[in-house]
């Protein structure tokens, strides 16, 4: 066992470059990010060249930044570790290229971590940060985990094995087209508001009524092609999600409504702006807009609720976990949390830091895998597409 237990962090996967110390996965003793917001905000989404060169401008001095920090030195960590996928493919092949560099120079251990497993230990950080609290991976039954961010829209059944001192995962459900944070972007770009979508989107629903436009969410099932793929999920036994369709519903509102010059307008003036905030586009938005705003959230928000309350009960979990970036919505946290509270079952989300891409996370993760000896293989590489559990 190690004396320090510390475990260097980092992240790459999509557009922050983060580096962090935490301790035994419960103590964070830094947490450095370094945002590309002001990078990809004039095109309204993620430019995966730009965000790898980015992340190669930013990953050492971010690393140094959490060092010092945590007031430690490269001497003093017992392991590294990285973000091996899922994610963009040069942006993850910047920080694993970082990791296994470094780890060889000091003859540390290198540990890959999945990046939804990191989400998911954003939130058991926080609980193992609070001694005073039974810890949960005792729990018999499993957790329901639901990842949901700007690229991932996953349902997770996850469980501790005491004898192994490690986690297991399955997955439940998963999104067949875009992701629910990838759609508050989409819309936010849609009616000229900011990116990422989401914040403006939160910050401007309260002012709309969510009844006034009736979206609907379509039965999704497996299609017939795809049953017998490699990871396939079983179609009796998975929960779908699918956000493309109330995109589209969203674009046609706008224009059978004629909204497109106040749209424009919107986005010229907001534009025009050194720095524009979610405050500065209320004044911008008419009633018709915002009531469009705040049913979008709301219809958003109701199905990934029913969606993840019903695979909760399919799978007998014991409490419910949200984490991603739409984690911080508040509107989600209200109505998932009075969900949980009608249900009698436990519900846990993590703070707003801890809730989008983050490096404190990953080295959370790492911790388990570290007392175990799982380490990465010599081959480490990028994995875009890399599931999480069975």
């Amino acid at each position: 066992m190690s004396a320090t237990g510390l475990i260097l962090g980092i992240e790459t996967s999509c557009d922050e470059t983060a580096a962090a110390v935490v301790q035994r996965g419960a103590e964070i003793l830094s947490n450095a990010v370094s945002s590309q917001i002001a990078v990809h905000s004039p095109y309204g989404g993620v430019v995966p060249e730009l965000a790898s060169r980015e992340h190669l401008r930013n990953i050492l001095p971010v690393v140094r930044e959490a060092l010092a920090e945590a007031g430690v030195t490269y001497a003093n960590i017992d392991a590294v570790a990285v973000t091996e996928g899922p994610g963009l493919a040069g942006a993850l092949l910047v920080g694993i290229s970082f990791a296994k560099s470094l780890a060889f120079a000091l003859g540390k251990p290198l540990i890959a971590v999945n990046h939804l497993e990191g989400h998911i230990h954003a939130v058991l950080l926080e609980e193992a940060k609070r001694p005073e609290e039974p810890r949960r991976e005792q729990e018999a039954g499993p957790t329901l985990a639901l990842v949901v961010s700007g690229g991932h829209t996953h349902l997770d059944l996850a469980e501790f094995s005491e004898g192994a001192g490690t986690w297991t995962y399955r997955n439940v459900g998963r999104t067949v087209d875009d992701a629910a944070g990838e759609a508050f972007d989409k819309v936010a770009k849609l009616l000229g508001l900011g990116y990422p979508g989401g914040p403006w989107i939160d910050a401007l629903a309260p002012h709309g009524n969510p009844e006034a436009v009736q979206f609907s969410f379509s039965q999704i099932k497996a299609k017939v092609h795809r049953r017998g793929e490699p990871g396939a999920l079983d179609p009796t036994e998975a929960i779908y999600f699918s956000f493309s369709g109330i995109k589209t519903a969203m674009l046609r509102h706008t224009q059978v409504h004629e909204m497109g010059a106040s749209i424009e307008a919107r986005r010229a003036a907001l534009a025009g702006l050194p720095d524009p905030r979610p405050a500065d586009a209320a004044p911008l938005c008419d009633q018709r807009t915002l009531d469009l705003i705040a049913s979008f959230q709301r219809s958003v928000v109701d199905d990934l609720r029913r969606k993840t309350f019903r695979a909760a009960e399919m799978f007998g979990a014991e409490r419910v976990i949200v984490s991603g970036g739409v984690a911080a919505n508040r509107e989600l946290r209200v109505r998932f949390t009075a969900e949980a509270a009608e249900r009698h079952l436990p519900i846990a989300f993590p703070s707003l830091a801890l809730a989008t891409d983050n490096a404190a996370m990953i080295a959370a993760a790492a911790w388990p895998k570290f007392v175990a000896g799982e380490f990465a293989r010599d081959g480490l590489t990028a994995e875009p597409s890399l599931k999480l559990g069975s």
